[in-house]
């Protein structure tokens, strides 16, 4: 009689196994079934198919690795199929204005128990910011009508914050969960870009006004840590790296170059209070987007010499220590191209190290940082208003009423983007078009304009069978 295997032997040859032949094997015996359904075996192949399990770690408490699995698996096979079976759509009004912005302040990505919800905040021209339970289509709670229009916003999820701004340069952060007022800030001018910053000695706020001054800000105490200048008397536009380690800003139609500045730099400021930065090369920048894939990798949107074509040019960053402090900042060029006569894009974003999405009226254009075209879709009857990207998914929105989905082929080396399905909005009778869409794991948010000024959100929230 041959001799059986113990549990280590079994462990041991069931850790090569994928979740199928797991299953299949867990109907042998008591103790096979004993052995497959292991903790660590499950844990193991959660973290083989999903290296996001370290970014986004389960919830603990809330179910088991292997339930864990199962729902994550469902949730990616609705994602890719998008039937309308798939998915439950809800149209949330609330705001008697326009929305301006939204941000998701879920803390935890993937989460599947009876408390996982998808939860956006708004900010409106009706002075109010507001948050909302997509899955039931309900609003939580609403702030008091402020002095003046909110216009933007960020979030910081895990810290359950979200940081407002009006149009009178007021900066109020609030409690996620309740709607508490948390802390203030008041600009002395206008508030013309903001950015969250969730640097590794703590989050920040990086705010710049409308008098060419950036400024630096604890979270969630919004005091301030430094005030630079950046360009003077005119709106700055801001954007963080991947990494929080880098802040870009630029003046829009400026001949000035746009500046780095080294984030380490604005949150402790030296003796001198000059901040560590440098200036690029290039004029009258349009946009800009960081590499998601490379920490210190940027591309920048700018005119030619002559002022007459439109470039991108990607640079790649580096800081250099004296003493143990970083005190200059080198750049290399890495690759510049042209954009055709025809193309006037009005988004820009990157993906992983290589790749450049643009929008242009209603196209949706991939090139990669040397030139090359790799592939255009022009799935949209109107212009594209917004665009989501992250490593799975691209969405895009449009005055045509619709979202559109796109999926990341990652089996290829080349990245190929694939167009999947559209999510229809409402009726063109009472809406003109999205305006803004952003996603999480379990749903994607999109804010529809009406046709009589005001706004509502419109929820696509994926059906899983909660573990």
């Amino acid at each position: 009689m041959a001799p059986q295997l113990g549990p280590h032997e079994l462990m041991h040859v069931f850790s090569f196994l994928e979740a199928r032949d797991l299953l299949r094997a867990a109907q042998v015996n008591k103790v096979w079934n004993e052995v497959a359904m292991t903790k660590e075996l499950w844990r193991q192949l959660c973290l083989r198919r999903w290296a996001s399990c370290n970014a986004f770690p389960m919830v603990v408490g809330t179910q088991t690795w292997r339930q864990y699995y199962f729902c994550r698996s469902e949730l990616e096979f609705r994602v890719e199929s998008g039937r309308p079976q798939d998915f439950i759509s809800k149209a949330v009004s609330g705001h008697t204005g326009k929305i301006d912005q939204l941000a998701y302040v879920t803390p935890h990505e993937y989460r599947f128990d009876e408390r996982a919800k998808s939860v956006v905040c708004t900010v409106s021209s009706d002075c109010t910011v507001r948050a909302w339970d997509l899955h039931e289509g309900a609003e939580i709670w609403s702030s008091p009508v402020q002095p003046a229009p909110l216009m933007s916003l960020v979030a910081y999820p895990l810290l359950q914050l979200v940081v407002t701004v009006d149009t009178q340069g007021l900066i109020i952060g609030w409690k996620a969960e309740t709607g508490s007022l948390w802390a203030s800030f008041c600009l002395p001018t206008f508030c013309s870009s903001m950015e969250a910053c969730g640097h590794s000695e703590g989050p920040f706020l990086m705010v710049a006004c409308a008098e060419g001054n950036l400024y630096t800000l604890t979270v969630p105490q919004l005091q301030v840590v430094s005030k630079v200048a950046t360009f003077s008397h005119t709106s700055v536009s801001l954007t963080c790296s991947p990494d929080q380690q880098w802040v870009f800003a630029f003046a829009q139609g400026s001949d000035l170059g746009p500046k780095v500045f080294y984030t380490q730099s604005l949150l402790y400021p030296s003796e001198d209070g000059l901040p560590v930065s440098t200036s690029l090369p290039v004029r009258l920048s349009s946009r800009a987007c960081w590499a998601p894939e490379e920490a210190a990798r940027l591309m920048v949107m700018h005119r030619d010499v002559r002022g007459t074509h439109l470039v991108i040019t990607t640079f790649d960053l580096k800081a250099r220590k004296s003493r143990d402090r970083v005190n200059t900042l080198e750049q290399q060029q890495l690759a510049s191209f042209p954009l055709p006569n025809t193309m006037t894009p009005h988004l820009m974003q990157g993906h992983g190290s290589q790749v450049i999405l643009l929008a242009s009226r209603s196209e949706l254009v991939l090139f990669t940082i040397h030139g090359l075209q790799l592939m255009a879709f022009q799935d949209h009857q109107r212009p594209i208003t917004s665009m989501w990207v992250d490593p799975t998914r691209v969405i895009t929105s449009s005055l045509d009423l619709s979202l559109r989905v796109y999926l990341w082929n990652k089996k290829n080396t080349c990245p190929v983007l694939k167009s999947c399905y559209q999510l229809p909005g409402g009726s063109h009778r009472w809406a003109s078009g999205f305006t803004h869409v952003k996603s999480d794991s379990m749903s994607i948010a999109g804010v529809e304009a009406r046709s009589n000024g005001t706004s509502i959100l419109r929820s696509y929230c994926y059906k899983v069978q909660l573990g």
